[in-house]
């Protein structure tokens, strides 16, 4: 409902196509007033990584398009089309460079949305000459694959995205515990494709140019969500990167996220801090 009300009030480009999956599109929801240049906010949606979509995730862009800043919620394609990759031929692709998705049909790998989404920010910024600043939001799987874009190497992509800030929201940022667990029924993930997709494992020491990293966690959340949120910020800090741990009292997994088209919300004013309107 968030997101049909945001349709109706902003103005919008749908379904724009970054790529060739049939998921790999963006949905673009401009500034009310915008200036010359401005930030943009990329949300990337959740669910496990085999459901919901962008079609679910612009609920959150009332609030900033009034506040000068664009929100593109991005699509990608979700599990269990991954079963039918094999790993050898992912991880040979990726290795590519730039790296490209393999002719055989790995959407849905976990080892495709990572890539599926820094491709998506690498069409942003060579499609939109206008955006100045690139801010990430992401939510649970989401949080994870917004995570994963931190680590990139970008000189593989020959595109370097302005990425200033993070707000990554009671995210997954070690993936091995859930290899023995049903979530991995549809992901068909193995240790080495866990191990490679850990945001954990790829922490990279700050550079000058590091964004800030918000880590949000619901209170309600689930002892093991707490847990990776504590142990990332950690790992980020320790890093030498600048990131603050977001403790929301009185939320579980799920209203963390969806209150966020709610302008007294103190994640939706934390975010509009945290985005700058230029």
């Amino acid at each position: 409902a968030g997101t049909e009300r945001a349709r109706a009030s902003v103005q919008t480009l749908l379904h724009v196509p970054y790529g060739n999956g049939d998921r790999e599109k963006l949905d673009i929801y401009f500034p009310t007033n915008p200036s010359e240049t401005f930030p943009v906010l990329v949300y990337i949606h959740g669910g496990y990584w085999q459901c919901l979509s962008k079609d679910d995730s612009g609920f959150a862009a009332p609030p900033l398009v009034s506040q000068g800043v664009a929100v593109v919620a991005v699509g990608y394609d979700i599990a269990p089309k991954g079963r039918c990759c094999p790993a050898e031929a992912a991880a040979a692709c990726i290795a590519q460079h730039p790296p490209a998705l393999p002719f055989v049909l790995c959407l849905g790998h976990m080892d495709a949305m990572v890539l599926q989404v820094r491709r998506s920010l690498v069409f942003l910024m060579e499609q939109y000459p206008r955006i100045r600043g690139i801010f990430l939001c992401g939510h649970s799987a989401g949080a994870h694959l917004a995570a994963m874009v931190l680590s990139t190497d970008w000189t593989e992509f020959q595109v370097v995205p302005d990425i200033k800030g993070a707000v990554l929201v009671s995210g997954v940022y070690d993936l091995e515990p859930i290899l023995h667990t049903y979530v991995n029924d549809a992901l068909n993930m193995s240790r080495e494709v866990a191990q490679r997709n850990s945001p954990m494992r790829h922490v990279t020491p700050a550079v000058p140019a590091a964004c800030e990293v918000l880590v949000a966690v619901a209170q309600h959340d689930s002892p093991e969500f707490r847990r990776q949120s504590q142990e990332y910020s950690q790992a980020l800090r320790a890093a030498g990167w600048s990131v603050s741990l977001l403790d929301l009292a009185g939320v579980d997994h799920f209203d963390i996220i969806e209150k966020l088209s709610e302008d007294s919300y103190v994640l939706t004013q934390v975010g509009r801090r945290a985005v700058p309107r230029r």
